[in-house]
């Protein structure tokens, strides 16, 4: 095993184990690092552990920067993660981990030598073979619904089973607790608690709320 690999195995390791113990990534989109900061506050009252800030705004990094500074106990992570400079601009900002929609080789490579937790993004089985024979053993699946859904998860258990998923795309409250009780899910992303209308109008109770109530179905789902 080389310098490299081992890298990617620790890192791995930590990325399943972060994504274990949030059981749900919340992918959140916000036009502050304020905004940022309050739902971060927000999920963390909830129960939520991990925080995905995606790229696909101006005040993503400052906001990533921001959680990492002033809210203990959930840990930031930076999505919509497509190249590799944005990879050394959000390590710099102080993200915690990476998720991918999608992983094409040179991404692939950069993910694995960058020394972060890294969660790759796939849609295909080919695909999900390309990352594991890369040394990946936790991906996201995108987008989940519009894919297979559970369908597809339950199928990928017997050839791939040694790779854990994210499922996120179309997943909600209601059949999120179905997705987690699939022995190949280690977590699912999705925006349903964190609701653009609630974050624009302030409603970070709400998020809160949606939070603890995905959580306690999950609980109850798994007995």
């Amino acid at each position: 095993m080389t310098t490299d690999d081992a890298r990617l195995g620790d890192t791995q390791y930590a990325a399943i184990g972060l994504l274990r113990a949030t059981r749900i990534l919340p992918v959140v989109t916000v036009a502050s690092a304020e905004q940022g900061v309050a739902v971060a506050r927000a999920l963390l009252a909830g129960g939520i552990t991990a925080i995905e800030i995606t790229l696909r705004t101006p005040a993503a990094i400052e906001a990533i920067a921001a959680v990492k500074r002033d809210v203990d106990g959930i840990a930031v992570g930076a999505g919509t993660v497509l190249t590799p400079g944005q990879i050394d601009a959000v390590r710099a900002a102080g993200a915690q981990f990476l998720v991918t929609p999608g992983t094409p080789p040179v991404l692939a490579d950069a993910l694995a030598m960058c020394g972060l937790p890294a969660v790759p993004g796939a849609a295909t089985p080919t695909e999900l073979l390309a990352l594991h024979a890369r040394g990946f053993r936790v991906c996201k699946l995108f987008p989940a619904s519009a894919v297979g859904g559970l369908p597809l998860v339950r199928a990928l258990q017997a050839p791939l089973a040694d790779v854990l998923l994210c499922p996120t795309g179309g997943i909600g409250e209601a059949d999120a607790p179905h997705y987690l009780a699939e022995r190949n899910v280690a977590c699912v992303g999705g925006s349903w608690m964190v609701r653009a209308d609630w974050i624009a109008q302030g409603r970070y109770d709400l998020v809160s709320e949606a939070s603890a109530r995905s959580l306690a179905a999950i609980g109850r789902a798994r007995g």
